[in-house]
């Protein structure tokens, strides 16, 4: 079967299996659009050697916010330990540093360092990329809204 036919057969194959009505189920939804946006997001990254929880994780530390590790965990959804994990490597490449919290010396804060705030604004032009790879089909105002409509849904 030739490269053309593979595609045409998998194009039929969606079209007819998006009539189907978990295709109008959010959790499904988000989920589709979670994956397909995280491996072009990983893909995107693995040029500053990041995925994008490490990503996020500098993101956040590059905020000013100056994040502990629990309240990174929380925010990202993620285990205690992933967020170790993820704070090790990045301290190892040099790209965080961890400090005691200001209120409970106990809590670690997580804070870009120079080198990590220069390579997050590298990534981010990658990451935008990515973003408008993923959401090509909608134009600028629909951008905005799914993103509002995204963020009131988890916030409020």
């Amino acid at each position: 079967m030739t490269i053309e036919a593979q595609d045409e057969q998998q194009a039929a194959t969606k079209d007819r299996l998006v009539a189907a009505a978990i295709s109008q189920d959010v959790g499904f939804l988000l989920a589709k659009l979670h994956a397909g946006g995280s491996i072009v997001n990983n893909r995107a990254l693995a040029e500053f050697d990041l995925k994008e929880r490490s990503y996020s994780v500098l993101i956040l530390a590059n905020s000013g916010l100056e994040p502990t590790q629990r309240e990174l965990a929380d925010f990202l959804s993620l285990d205690p330990s992933q967020i170790v994990a993820l704070v090790d490597e990045l301290e190892k490449r040099k790209l965080v540093a961890r400090a005691p919290g200001k209120q409970d010396r106990r809590a670690k804060t997580v804070t870009a360092t120079a080198k990590g705030s220069q390579l997050l604004a590298q990534a981010a032009v990658a990451a935008r990329h990515a973003e408008s790879e993923v959401l090509a089909t909608l134009d600028d105002g629909e951008i905005l809204q799914l993103k509002a409509l995204l963020r009131k849904a988890l916030w409020g």
